[in-house]
């Protein structure tokens, strides 16, 4: 199967058939991928499970005996969408492994599906190898945008994912970048406890006496309502509102709108790293600014992801 924009989407789901969707010329391609042929994930893994959700992948807990057990029903879910463009291939290989060897929410609180987010992927280079990105793991979404991080994506994945779930929606919405540290389980931690309606999260920005007037672009939530919102609203296209700095645009947005009232700055908890590495906190539940491997080393030196691996002859590192 070939997309008009070049893209070549091979194999077939063991879980769903592929979902294409085109509402009023909008075309949003959701990629599925095979399972991994187990109907459970081992705690701590990180993997493609029928999820009703077209595939993908989700972060979640198991126990040894879920073979016979019926998977407990989460209190709430959240899609996180990483904005990526197609080039970035080994930050999207880091940022993998950085959601699948941290610890996971109970799968009885929370369950979290991840998808990286591209614009229409024409270069023929670039989209074979995301097809083999996909094939190995599921977790793609393209969405019908030229390839941008300030000229409109975020609104269009905003706008474009409760069409595409709206059969299966979720609780909540996240924005992320790829060169943020999310904690999964710390972020779910913060969600459990909140409206499941009319909520924006994040890092707040204060602007004159207004002290949360928009979220960090480094990794915001809002509620599934307020994306509802957002995908239906004919004034943000009206006045060509989706150009410039993102994350300022959605709180523009939902000011003008009076939604997202329920908002959470999770400040100090979600940061920047500073130019020395060294602000690091325990209680984090986001870090930004990974722009190199140098950084995402140290962010996985202090948060012991490298920790515990088995002796063997196979290897030595310092």
């Amino acid at each position: 199967m070939k997309t008009s924009h070049g893209l070549h989407l091979h194999g077939s789901s063991l879980c769903t058939p592929y979902l294409l969707l085109v509402p009023l010329g909008l075309l949003a391609v959701l990629l599925v991928l095979p399972s991994l042929g187990s109907s459970h994930v081992r705690s701590g893994d990180l993997g493609v499970l029928c999820n009703g959700r077209g595939g993908g992948y989700a972060v979640v807990a198991s126990g040894a005996d879920e073979t016979t057990k019926e998977a407990p029903r989460p209190e709430f879910s959240l899609l996180v969408g990483v904005l990526t463009m197609p080039k970035r291939r080994e930050r999207r290989d880091i940022v993998r492994m950085a959601y699948a060897l941290q610890p996971q929410p109970p799968a009885s609180v929370a369950r979290v599906d991840v998808r990286f987010v591209f614009c229409n992927v024409t270069d023929p280079v670039d989209a074979a190898l995301l097809a083999v990105e996909i094939k190995r793991h599921g977790d793609v979404l393209v969405l019908n945008c030229t390839e941008n991080m300030n000229d409109g994506k975020t609104h269009e994945y905003l706008s474009s994912v409760p069409r595409i779930f709206a059969s299966t929606p979720y609780d909540y919405v996240m924005k992320t970048d790829d060169d943020t540290y999310l904690r999964v389980a710390a972020m779910a931690e913060e969600l459990r406890t909140k409206p499941r309606d009319d909520v924006y999260l994040g890092h707040g920005f204060a602007v004159g006496d207004d002290p949360m007037q928009f979220m960090h672009g480094m990794g915001y939530v809002v509620s599934w309502d307020v994306a509802q919102w957002v995908s239906t609203n004919q004034e943000i296209l009206r006045y060509n509102d989706t150009h410039g700095p993102e994350d300022l645009l959605v709180g523009k947005w939902l000011n003008i709108g009076k939604k997202g009232k329920n908002r959470y700055s999770l400040k100090p908890r979600m940061y920047d790293l500073d130019w020395f590495m060294d602000n690091f906190q325990p209680d984090t539940v986001a870090v930004h600014m990974l722009k190199d491997n140098k950084r995402w080393a140290a962010t996985f030196r202090y948060f012991n992801v490298t920790a515990g691996i088995e002796p063997s002859n196979l290897y030595h590192l310092p």
